[in-house]
Parts: structure tokens; sequence; C-alpha cells
């Protein structure tokens, strides 16, 4: 059985104060109102991860945005996955379409931070996904199969099992628009065929992969209805707890 799960990405969004509001306000509605096994996490910036642990990690849990492909080290302001786990943290992205762009994370420095995440008993939530005009151009298909052949297909089976993947459209992040529940279901089918190509359809069956684009409260019961599509990772929606909330309420109706 597939993890079904729930990831808010809060970005680089909310001071301390309205961080533990927000959060505070997720816990208890969650509590109240979630029904079945499904996991909600959120992946908070740093300076809020240690509290939101304490606050409530048993219920909600915690993840990390990034972290460093080292232990330690001169890495001036960087995290290390040692120190994200040693707060409580559980998950921690990796490769999220921003880190890519901004901050040119490519595939082997991914495949690093993945094991480091690994070596710590952190859950990688591995992010994959194509451009508009890789969308257009009709070679997605080409670049979502290198960003996991180079990214995390050099895992062992049992580490890679460990793996969580999030599917998202680069182009639809923060535009508004959103991929077809066809179109996401067609990607996520895709995803699992190569997995059961480099590793057995046991592995690929197990793996749970997330959508990542424009998620909401709205769509959220149509995306994760589709077969291979088993949560989602949420960014603009998971600042505000009503709307977090009946995405993670989704999977019930």
């Amino acid at each position: 059985m597939r993890k079904k799960i729930v990831a808010g990405n809060w970005k680089m969004n909310l001071d301390y104060a309205n961080g533990i509001s927000l959060f505070s306000e997720i816990v208890n509605m969650v509590r109240d109102e979630k029904k079945g096994d499904q996991i909600a996490i959120i992946c908070a910036p740093y300076i809020h991860l240690n509290s939101l642990a304490q606050l409530g990690g048993e219920i909600v849990k915690i993840g990390a945005q990034n972290c460093h492909q080292n232990d330690s080290g001169a890495f001036t302001g960087e995290i290390s996955a040692t120190m994200i786990k040693s707060v409580g943290c559980e998950y921690v992205i990796i490769g999220h379409s921003e880190r890519r762009q901004y901050f040119a994370e490519g595939n082997e420095l991914l495949a690093q931070k993945t094991i480091k995440a690994l070596e710590n008993q952190l859950t990688p939530i591995f992010c994959i996904g194509e451009t508009l005009e890789e969308r257009n151009n009709g070679s997605y298909f080409e670049v979502l199969k290198a960003q996991l052949a180079q990214g995390i297909f050099g895992l062992s089976s049992a580490d890679f099992s460990k793996v969580v993947i999030a599917y998202e459209p680069v182009w639809a992040i923060g535009t508004g628009l959103t991929a077809t529940s066809d179109q996401a279901q067609e990607v996520h089918a895709y995803i699992r065929k190569e997995i059961e190509a480099k590793y057995d359809q046991e592995i690929a069956d197990a793996c749970t992969i997330l959508y990542g684009g424009s998620c909401n409260p709205k769509n959220a019961s149509e995306l994760f209805a589709q077969p291979d599509i088993d949560g989602g990772l949420i960014g603009g929606a998971s600042l505000k707890s009503r709307d977090f909330v009946d995405i993670v309420k989704a999977f019930n109706s």
C-alpha cells in the first residue's frame, strides 16, 4: 500500500510568530478533521523547524526545504541533513524547481543531497519536472527520464524505496496554471513505468508519487482520484490553514 501524502512547502514565507500561529491552526484542524491514514507534512524555513517539531510534529510531520550535501564544514549559510534531523524533522525536499532554476542545482548535486538525507534517516521528497518550453516541444518525457536516471536511479533498491517523488510541472508553479488530471496522471504513470524498468514492479507499485503544480482545494479530489497520484506537494495553498487542511481531506471526498 502506497503512502498518501500532502506536503506543504512554505518556501521563504512567514516570520517566526506567524509560522507558529499558522502551524498551530493546521495541527488543531488536522487533529479534529482528518480521516484516514494520509500523512500531512509541513516543510518550513529553517527558523521554524525546531519549534514546529515540538509543537505538533507527531500530528503534522516536519520537513526542511533543502539540505547541503556535506555533514559539516566551512559552508557559510548552509544547513546539513544532520542538523535538520537533530531538531525532529523526518522529511526534506530535494531538487525543487526553484532550487534548480535559481541556484543552478543539477542532477549530480541532487543525487549527493539525496544520499546524505538517507544517511541521516530523512525521507527525501525528490522533485522532477519540465519547463513550459519542454512541455510544448514534446521533450518532457526525456527531461524527466534524465532527472530520474541522474538523480535517484543510482540508489540501491532498499534506499530508493525510502524516497518520495514529486512531479512538479515548472510551468504550473505559481502561475495559476494547472495540469489537467489526465496530463498529471499520464506523467505519474510514466514515472512509475520508468521505476519498474529500473527496479521492479513491486518497488514501482510501492513508490509514492506526489503532484506539485498549483494543487488547491478545488482540484485536489480529482487529482488524487487518479490511480498513480498519491498526494500533493503544496505551495501557496499551504500558507492558508483552511485550504491546506481541505487538501489533506481531499482523499476522503
